[in-house]
Parts: C-alpha cells; structure tokens; sequence
C-alpha cells in the first residue's frame, strides 16, 4: 500500500479507501491508483526479466532468402525484449528433409532450450520430435507454417487462406478478358501454409475463372536450381495459353528463366514475401504484386509467447495469424 501512495502520490490512507471501494474518493483520485497499480505491475514485470539469459532456437527448412529475413527480423525484435536477454541460436537447412528436421529437435531436446522455433514439413516424424520437446517443458512455436495435430503452443505466420484467395482475385480482376493456364509452384506440399495457400487459391480461381486450369507444380523445396526443369514439364503438358502465375513458393527467378526460355510473357505474375529476389524483380516489372506481411511482427508474437510461456511475461499466449497486405511497384515500403 505504501508503494502504491508513493507512486500515486496521494495519502495510504487515500489509497486505502480505494483499494475497499469506500466513500469518500474522488473519481481522479480512483485513476490514480489505478494507474500506480498498472505501473507498478510493469515494473514487477521488468524486475522479474531483468537478469535472465534465454537461449531461442530457430530451427528452418527453407531457401536462405527466406531464413535470412527471419532470422533478422528475430535478431531485431530479441533485441527489442529488453530488460530480458536473448540469445537466438539458427539451425537453417535449404534442403526439405523431415528426418533431418527430426533430428535437430531430438537434439535441441537433450540439449536443452528456452524455446524452439520451427518451420519444417508437416511429417510424422517432425510432429513427434515437437511434441517430444513440449512433453519436456520446452515452448514450441511455429513460424511461417503449421504442425497440425501437434502439441505446439502456439503458431504464428500469415493467413493463408486469405492470402490465396487474395492471389486469384488480383489475376481474375487484372486477366479478365481471356482464358488459360495458371501455374501455382510450392516449394513441398508437406508446408502446410503453402498448401492452404495454394488449395484457397485454386478453390477461388475456380469460381472466379471457371474456364482456367490451375497447376500445380510441386517439388522444388523453393530452389531457382530445381523449380526450372519443373516449370519446362509443366508447360509442356499444356494445350493452353499460360496467363499468369501464382507462387505460393517462391524461387521466382528460375520460374521466370524457364517461361522465358520458352518464349512466353505472362500477363500477371503474384509472388510471396518482400525478400531480396522479389524486391529486385517488383521494382524490374517482372512482378505484378507481392503478398506481404510484417515478418517483424511474427518474430515479436513468437517472442512475446516465449516470454508468456516461461512465465516472464502475463497472459496465455495466442495464435495468431497475420493479414496480408498487397505491394505493387508503387508501393514498396520506404524502409526497404
């Protein structure tokens, strides 16, 4: 109560009052205290983080151009999660391999950690090894992607759904005057956000553009490398013009190689995520429009249940996904 009157600044015997709901109080001097409360709380709060060490762990299959932006937003945002300290340990594999993905997990939890982020495929060894890690007390959050039917604690990343269906809006609306063939190139089905992506997209497109074909083009783990070849079968099984592509994927620069290789010029082309390739091709012309959403944003939600889970922070951690914005070249973000 006393710590309360001082940082209130009125008498104990006013805060007193308040604190019984009794007579006699002013409706100021009733936010007062309530606002000294509120301080008072977060100052616990800091008094609690203050001196903690936590070690998180970043655990990806993806292209580098991709943990490369993820990892920096979280090294940004760590940063940020003053007066706790935090230390962001990467595990980054280009190459999609559950087992592999499996493995580091199994290690992480021998090893010991204060929290694991994860984007790996949806495989059954992938969804043991987090709950195995869950079962020993460790947070697990995932990141970008989904585990689902897992123990994670919570997930974090775009609307999926909502992104899809956004994708075959913009190219119903922009290609409105012919009909064609559409090519939707994910990185592996096992990604459960590249799936939701792509299944809302074709759900969408062909309700909007019932006389388009939607293929699918899968395999190619997001690699410029590998999407070619893919990309070359694709058009080759085709009777049909191709109009445009949505990529849910990535590896932009070799889907463009192989339709240029070809001789086709797309009329639309919708990518995903504001990384260095996809800057590049917006600003060049090559790209219609990028999906974008706050990867910084992620990186503080995940923390932030970390936090929560290790009781650093209050409340129960949420899940939460991410709306998504549409960047033309006319509307790049000055930060970047």
């Amino acid at each position: 109560m006393r710590d309360i009157a001082v940082q209130a600044q009125l008498s104990e015997a006013t805060v007193d009052r308040v604190l019984h709901d009794r007579r006699g109080v002013s409706a100021p001097a009733r936010r007062a205290v309530e606002r000294a409360i509120a301080e008072l709380d977060r100052q616990a709060e800091q008094v609690r983080l203050t001196g903690r060490h936590l070690v998180l762990d970043l655990v990806m299959q993806a292209p580098v151009r991709f943990t490369a932006l993820v990892h920096d937003a979280l090294e940004a945002e760590a940063g940020n999660a003053r007066p706790a300290v935090i230390r962001l340990r990467s595990h980054l594999e280009e190459t999609v391999d559950p087992a592999r993905a499996a493995a580091v997990l199994d290690r992480l939890r021998h090893r010991g950690s204060d929290g694991v982020l994860v984007k790996a495929p949806d495989h059954p060894e992938v969804r043991a090894a987090v709950d195995a890690l869950v079962e020993a007390g460790i947070p697990v959050v995932t990141l970008a992607t989904d585990l689902r039917g897992t123990r994670r604690h919570v997930a974090v990343g775009l609307d999926h759904d909502s992104a899809g269906r956004t994708a075959a809006y913009l190219l119903s609306t922009i290609v409105s005057d012919t009909d064609g063939v559409v090519l939707v190139p994910v990185s592996r089905a096992m990604f459960t956000g590249e799936e939701t992506r792509a299944t809302a997209f074709v759900e969408a497109i062909s309700t909007q553009r019932p006389r388009w074909q939607a293929v699918t083009i899968d395999g190619s783990d997001g690699l410029d490398a590998t999407i070619v070849d893919l990309v070359r079968a694709a058009v080759a099984d085709v009777d049909a013009p191709v109009l445009a592509v949505y990529s849910p994927g990535g590896a932009n620069r070799g889907v463009l190689t192989a339709l240029d290789e070809a001789g086709i010029s797309l009329r639309a082309f919708v990518a995903h995520d504001l990384d260095s390739d996809n800057l590049d091709l917006l600003r060049a012309g090559r790209l219609t429009a990028v999906l974008h959403h706050d990867v910084r944003v992620d990186a503080r939600r995940a923390i932030k249940a970390v936090l929560q889970l290790q009781g650093l922070l209050p409340g129960a951690p949420a899940s939460l996904a991410t709306p998504v914005g549409v960047v033309t070249p006319h509307n790049i973000p000055s930060r970047l």
